[in-house]
């Protein structure tokens, strides 16, 4: 096995996280049209997310012409940092790359969508999300992962 480059990983990581994120976004939005009407307009965990460290640090949630692009910041920091972690595992262990990237989107869809936005209060537990939204979840986070994979092999090369 070839030495291990630890600060190509995590910069071809970052860089592929962030094109991640945008197919992911890409996704969704087409994807969204596809689900049923919930009969809530609800904002997205990643807006809640803003409005809690915002109410946390200013006293306040975000300011409504910065809800929407706050929440896309937090999802583009947040493929950024999961592809940079990406990016140095797959340096050490190549087999994490398993499914060109599809397992990791698949456990970054149980360990985000499933455990920690729901734990944080930011969305309804599994049992309370319908079967059609964790399809969504699924799907979007598999794109995420082979996309990242895509973009990481390209920058990278081959482990």
């Amino acid at each position: 096995m070839a030495k291990p480059r630890p600060l190509l990983g995590l910069l071809a990581g970052v860089a592929a996280g962030l094109v991640a994120s945008a197919a992911m976004a890409a996704f969704q939005h087409q994807a969204e049209k596809l689900l049923p009407e919930e009969g809530g307009d609800e904002d997205p965990a990643t807006v809640k997310a803003v409005d809690q460290a915002s109410a946390a640090l200013a006293g306040a949630p975000v300011p409504e012409p910065w809800r929407e692009p706050a929440g896309l910041a937090v999802h583009y920091v947040a493929g950024a940092v999961l592809g940079g972690i990406y990016g140095v595992i797959t340096e050490y262990k190549p087999e994490a790359s398993a499914g060109f990237g599809g397992a990791y989107g698949i456990a970054t869809s149980a360990l985000l969508d499933e455990a920690a936005v729901p734990a944080a209060g930011l969305a309804p537990g599994p049992d309370g999300t319908p079967l059609a939204r964790h399809a969504y979840g699924v799907a979007s986070h598999l794109v995420y992962g082979i996309v990242l994979e895509g973009v990481r092999w390209l920058i990278a090369g081959k482990r």
